[in-house]
């Protein structure tokens, strides 16, 4: 569930991110210092490479920082296992795609439920659940639909399902919006706005889009690997 509101939910302390290239490592991330309160919602905007992927991986624990530390919901993950992470991301986190990243033969209901699958839950519990996420978000008529047989936006909105499905302290959308129109894309805002509103879910958006970014709390920009916060004007 949200932690209580004003408590430290992310906190980067002089993180650095490389890739390795044939010669030598190849800085992402340069020295970020970065924290965001529970309950926040925060776009991380910049131009293409600049490194805004990267710091949302970074903060997902899909990937570990070079140097630096980071802490999530109290704990230090910075030298975390890969299977620390992976039960952190289980149990605290949620991820939504551009691409959906939905099972092509499963139905709605079952694509939901799969979070819940992976943490040993009961397959009929975790079908209820995945049931109920999904009536929240409008697709309460389409449990047994494939991913083909939905719309982009559709098929959005199951994969936001399957995000909160686990009752998530972070939501974290990369490009949510890149494959959707624009009356579908402002659809998909105005819902993950509501879940954070609503649910004090803390929510980070990666975007293009300057208009998206203006509507959250806040705004980081990446500029060469460095951030700096966009006061929204």
């Amino acid at each position: 569930m949200p932690e209580s509101p004003n408590q430290t939910l992310i906190r980067l302390q002089g993180v650095t991110h490389a890739y390795s290239s044939h010669s030598a490592a190849r800085p992402v991330l340069r020295d970020v210092s970065l924290s965001v309160e529970a309950g926040q919602s925060c776009a991380i905007v910049g131009a293409s490479g600049s490194g805004k992927s990267t710091l949302l991986s970074l903060i997902g624990l899909l990937d570990q920082p070079t140097q630096g530390h980071l802490h999530l919901a109290g704990r230090d993950m910075t030298l975390a296992t890969d299977g620390a992470r992976a039960l952190m991301r289980n149990q605290h986190i949620g991820f939504v795609f551009q691409g959906f990243n939905l099972l092509p033969r499963l139905d709605a209901l079952d694509n939901v439920a799969l979070p819940l699958l992976y943490r040993g839950e009961p397959r009929n519990s975790a079908r209820e659940a995945a049931r109920q996420q999904l009536r929240r978000v409008g697709l309460g008529e389409r449990l047994h639909h494939r991913p083909a047989e939905l719309s982009g936006g559709q098929r959005q909105r199951v994969a936001i399902a399957r995000a909160l499905v686990g009752e998530p302290q972070l939501l974290l959308a990369d490009e949510p919006t890149g494959n959707l129109d624009g009356q579908t894309a402002q659809d998909i805002i105005e819902l993950l706005l509501a879940l954070n509103r609503e649910q004090g879910v803390t929510l980070i958006i990666v975007t293009h889009d300057l208009g998206i970014a203006r509507r959250l709390q806040r705004c980081l920009q990446v500029v060469e690997g460095c951030i700096r916060e966009v006061v929204h004007g």
